[in-house]
């Protein structure tokens, strides 16, 4: 597959359906066809069956994050909540779709994983230190985390923080997540995640020249619904992170 001059990238939709629904909208609205995912599709106390008939149709060329990793490789009672509860709310049909999904893909001159080459939980942009402060990982730690990817494009995810980082010739782009803009994690210290802002977060990237231009896009969208589900399901922490960007601190 040759990328077109003009693509979306999504991510971590975490079965937020009212987000992605608003981000594919979005997309539609700028007539934008091609759309490359990097995983994170389901997990979470929302609507994991509802965002899979969003793509089921959709046919993105898409890899398996950490948490659709878990969907199909963890029994069930192994599985922490956000992961359980989507592993109850999904057909057959959807996890199937995920254990045929691969860990990276490389189209042409893109390089796409869900976290890093060799580890779907290691953050690619980002370190987070002994006390769970989470900081701009240095130069040489983002070039380390390379290993032999020579692609000048690389698309990656999982923080859920929207970041570019260029490396001479190679451009690295993380798009935000569509769905989950707050998260607490215990990998590989406690430490907390947050965008500051509800809005449903994707990548525009235009080509320019010899390399790419990227627009991080916001879309406000009514979080209300989502915010309920979240509630009813005992998970406070979702529905905070979810009306307003943040977990409380």
């Amino acid at each position: 597959m040759s990328l077109p001059d003009r693509f979306a990238v999504i991510a971590d939709i975490h079965g937020n359906a009212d987000a992605l629904r608003a981000v594919l909208r979005d997309i539609d609205a700028q007539e934008i066809g091609t759309v490359l995912h990097l995983g994170d599709v389901f997990s979470g106390p929302l609507a994991a069956a509802e965002t899979w008939d969003l793509l089921r149709s959709r046919a993105f060329p898409t890899v398996r994050g950490n948490h659709d990793r878990h969907l199909i490789e963890q029994r069930r009672d192994e599985m922490m909540p956000s992961d359980r509860t989507a592993f109850d709310d999904l057909p057959p049909e959807a996890l199937g779709w995920l254990r045929g999904l691969p860990m990276v893909l490389e189209l042409g001159e893109a390089f796409l994983c869900h976290a890093t080459p060799g580890d779907d939980q290691i953050y690619w942009l980002e370190d987070v230190n002994t006390q769970g402060q989470v900081l701009s990982a240095p130069r040489a730690t983002v070039s380390a985390r390379l290993g032999g990817v020579t692609q000048t494009l690389i698309l990656c995810a999982h923080t859920h923080l929207p970041r570019i980082v260029r490396l001479g010739a190679q451009l690295i782009v993380n798009p935000g997540s569509v769905g989950c803009p707050a998260y607490d994690d215990l990998h590989p210290v406690p430490h907390v995640v947050q965008t500051g802002t509800p809005d449903a977060c994707y990548a525009v990237l235009t080509r320019a020249g010899t390399t790419w231009q990227v627009t991080h896009r916001h879309v406000p969208y009514d979080s209300t619904h989502m915010v309920a589900l979240a509630r009813a399901r005992g998970r406070e922490d979702w529905a905070t992170a979810l009306a307003t960007g943040w977990l409380g601190g």
